[in-house]
C-alpha cells in the first residue's frame, strides 16, 4: 500500500471536515500559517492542498481573505482533471463502492467509438458499476489499449485501474480530452442505473494519453442523471 503524502492528508482531511460542515459553506478556512501549524507542514505543502481543495471544488480562494468553502452539497465531479474514483471516494468521503461487471479482452473498439488512428493489437474491456449510499449512480465502461497495457488483474480492476498502472507499472497519466453529452441509452444500461421515463443518463467520454503523448485508455462513463453535477472552474484571462 502507497503511503499518501502530507499533501494527500491535509486535502482529504479538510475535504471530510467540509463534507461532514465543520467547516460550512461561507466560512472561511484557517489561515495557511494557521493550517501549517495545526498539520505539522510546511505553508508550500498546504498550499498545494488548497489548491486541491479549489480543483475539486470545495472552496474558492478570495484575495486578502483567504479559502472561501463552498456548498458541496452535491456530488460533483471534476471534468477538467484526471481524478480516479478512488481518489473521489477517499478525498470526498462519498461511502461509495464498485461492482466489476465485465473483465474480457477483445479485438475491436465498438462501432460507436470513434477515434482516428488506434495503436493496439487488442483492448481490455473492463465495465464497471460505481454505487453511492448502495445505489448505482456511474456505469463506467474503459477500453484500455493492449500495448501499453497488457494485463489488468481483476483485484487492480476492482481497486483503481490508475493505482495499478502508476504505482505498480511506473505509467505517467499525463492529459485526456472530454466530452459531455446527454444521451437515450439501452434497457442493460437503464437497468443498471435503475433509470424510468425517458431513459436519459449523461454519458462522459474521455481519451486519455501517457506523458510521450499515447493514447491508452478510452472511456464512456454514463451518470445517473438525477443526483450529479459537473464542474469546471473558468478564469477570465487576458489575451
Amino acid at each position: 500500500m502507497m503511503v499518501k503524502s502530507k499533501q494527500e492528508i491535509i486535502t482529504q482531511d479538510i475535504a471530510l471536515k467540509i463534507k461532514h460542515q465543520l467547516y460550512k459553506p461561507g466560512d472561511y478556512l484557517p489561515s495557511e500559517n494557521q493550517l501549517a501549524e495545526l498539520y505539522g507542514a510546511a505553508r508550500n505543502t498546504v498550499r498545494k492542498s488548497l489548491g486541491d481543495l479549489t480543483d475539486l471544488g470545495l472552496i474558492q480562494k478570495i484575495k486578502g481573505k483567504g479559502s472561501l468553502v463552498l456548498d458541496s452539497s452535491r456530488y460533483a465531479f471534476p471534468v477538467a482533471g484526471i481524478t480516479s474514483f478512488k481518489e473521489l471516494n477517499e478525498t470526498l468521503g462519498m461511502k461509495a463502492k464498485t461492482e466489476v461487471l465485465r473483465l474480457e479482452e477483445i479485438e475491436q473498439l465498438p462501432a460507436n467509438i470513434k477515434v482516428e488512428q488506434v495503436d493496439a493489437d487488442k483492448f481490455i474491456f473492463l465495465e464497471r458499476l460505481r454505487l453511492i449510499n448502495d445505489q448505482p449512480k456511474v456505469l463506467d465502461r474503459d477500453y484500455l489499449l493492449s500495448p501499453p497495457v497488457n494485463f489488468l488483474p481483476m483485484e487492480e480492476a476492482q481497486n483503481s485501474i490508475y493505482a495499478y498502472l502508476e504505482d505498480k507499472l511506473g505509467f505517467v497519466i499525463s492529459y485526456a480530452t472530454k466530452e459531455i453529452t446527454v444521451r437515450k441509452v439501452d434497457d442493460y444500461i437503464a437497468s443498471k442505473l435503475k433509470l424510468e421515463a425517458d431513459r436519459r443518463a449523461v454519458l462522459v467520454s474521455s481519451k486519455t494519453y501517457l506523458e510521450d503523448a499515447r493514447l491508452f485508455e478510452i472511456t464512456e462513463s454514463y451518470h445517473h442523471p438525477d443526483d450529479f453535477s459537473f464542474f469546471d472552474f473558468a478564469r477570465r484571462r487576458k489575451i
